[in-house]
């Protein structure tokens, strides 16, 4: 089902492996104890829970270094920090250069809000090499995610359910369901995650990277956020200014929109990633196999689409392949340009009546594995964003915006119009219209836009960095396809990313590449 914050999910936490036994999180005592001069006792790493994602332990990296894991303990609630604590996960891979030469840690934060640090890290560790001679690299379950505390809702026979709903209700009876399924959805999360939920915020989370840094033994913070971790970084700056370290927020959320905004925002930029494939396709030597215009690549996935809302087609069994799921197939697949041979594949297949390829891509983007076991990315998703955002919209307000929303994509409009009720009923209050990230006196953060990123448009790193403050935020432009600029493997971007991070070497602001 489509939220409002859904798609911001980085391709990179969505694309992660899943995990095996889920570990409750809650539990011990701070009343006696100093959380900041805890020992963590790093161990090669278990394979993930199921709530990370499942599959096997990870690999060592190339060069033969492995993997280690460790526990941390921070306060439950924040505002009583000497109370009950929970156990956040961390994982490591010790820098490979010469100890006289480490700046410290570089703490990763792949996005969702929900996405597993601790699989998706190894996942990509070896992306990461050059950044790796200075630095110790370390990535986490955020609180609510993973092994950290996580946020639980449904089984997963009940999450298949959910994921194959009408997403994009059409009449007064499919509204009614809808939101009747949300409902139900919001309060599985409240019976079986109510001691967590008050303490999923964005806030608490930086809190939590802020002790983190204290017991890796840094006086300041480095820092990789991509995604919705360009968020977290932002708001850890606000909080925490004097202990930025290098920082770097890549595929930038915007920070001064509503929900509301940035759906629409979204719906547009998977709009534009839509029509550049589109583009590709037909502009090729070889034939395009979907359509020999781009004006027929889109008419006949909306035919498509069209026509599973009436009669869907066999997918993985026993499942169907249906609008909802052929539309987050898609959108999945626009994350990267890498994907876009897998959404010709698709629809190929969606043509003849096989629905396979594109339902595999709908659950990587929903966080199910081939053995049918979910992670916890929605329920972590969605807890996260309610409890952060305010505003809480219901379905009259929608129906009157869906023409806007339709004007912005007729594809993915109402698909991300009716996201916005996901937060109608939850159980806990938003906190802000907006994160503050306003951070005076901090070191500069550098801020990379993507001009043709889908999910966090182009514009929201020129957001970022006029709400940072005047010398704090410095704007790099990638003018590339796909979620985010650093993992393109754009030469420019990691030579500008690495002198920063390696070097201290500030680029100049608006340096732009291609």
């Amino acid at each position: 089902m489509a939220n409002p914050s859904r798609l911001r999910v980085s391709a990179l936490a969505t694309t992660a492996v899943l995990l095996s036994a889920v570990l409750a999180g809650c539990g011990g005592s701070a009343k006696d104890g100093d959380l900041t001069a805890q020992k963590l006792d790093w161990k090669d790493c278990p394979a993930p829970s199921e709530a990370e994602g499942g599959g096997s332990a990870p690999s060592p990296l190339p060069n033969g270094t492995r993997w280690q894991c460790a526990t941390m303990k921070a306060p439950l609630d924040w505002s009583r920090p000497k109370g009950e604590t929970i156990d956040l996960a961390l994982i490591r891979a010790q820098a490979s250069g010469p100890a006289s030469r480490r700046i410290g840690s570089l703490v990763f934060n792949f996005g969702g809000p929900g996405g597993s640090g601790v699989t998706t890290l190894p996942a990509f560790g070896s992306d990461y090499t050059a950044l790796r001679t200075r630095y110790d690299l370390v990535s986490f379950d955020p609180r609510g995610v993973g092994r950290s505390a996580p946020v639980q809702c449904e089984s997963d026979a009940q999450l298949d359910d959910y994921f194959q709903q009408d997403a994009t209700p059409d009449d007064s009876a499919e509204r009614a369901q809808f939101v009747t399924r949300t409902k139900q959805f919001n309060a599985a999360c409240e019976k079986n995650s109510r001691t967590i939920l008050p303490h999923v915020r964005t806030t608490d989370a930086a809190r939590d990277m802020d002790l983190m840094r204290q017991v890796l033994g840094d006086a300041k913070l480095h820092y990789f956020g991509i995604s919705y971790g360009t968020e977290l970084g932002g708001v850890y700056a606000h909080l925490f200014p004097r202990r930025v370290g290098r920082a770097v927020l890549d595929a930038v959320v915007d920070p001064t929109q509503t929900p509301e905004q940035g759906a629409l925002g979204q719906a547009k930029g998977f709009q534009l990633a839509l029509d550049n494939f589109a583009k590709d396709c037909t502009s090729k030597s070889t034939e395009c196999p979907i359509g020999s215009t781009e004006k027929e690549v889109k008419d006949r996935i909306a035919t498509l689409l069209g026509n599973l809302e009436k009669k869907p087609i066999p997918g993985i069994f026993p499942r169907q392949l249906t609008e909802t799921a052929a539309t987050n197939g898609i959108a999945q697949s626009l994350y990267s340009k890498d994907f876009w041979e897998y959404l010709t594949e698709g629809l190929e297949q969606a043509y003849d009546g096989d629905g396979k390829v594109l339902m595999l891509l709908s659950d990587s983007m929903n966080g199910r594995s081939e053995n049918g076991e979910y992670s916890n990315l929605t329920a972590a998703n969605i807890a996260i964003n309610c409890s952060d955002e305010k505003q809480r919209y219901d379905a009259d307000y929608v129906q009157r915006k869906l023409p806007e929303f339709h004007a912005a994509s007729p594809l993915f409009g109402a698909y991300l119009a009716w996201g916005m009720v996901s937060c109608t009923d939850w159980a806990v209050p938003g906190a802000a219209d907006h994160p503050d990230v306003s951070a005076p006196g901090s070191a500069p953060l550098l801020v990379i836009g993507n001009t043709g990123d889908p999910a966090t448009p182009y514009q929201g790193a020129r957001a970022m960095v006029d709400a940072l403050g005047k010398g704090v935020g410095v704007e790099l432009t990638y003018k590339g396809q796909g979620h985010g600029a650093y993992d393109s493997k754009n030469k420019c971007v990691q030579s500008a990313v690495n002198a920063y991070l390696l070097d201290g070497k500030v680029p100049k602001a608006g340096t732009v590449c291609s």
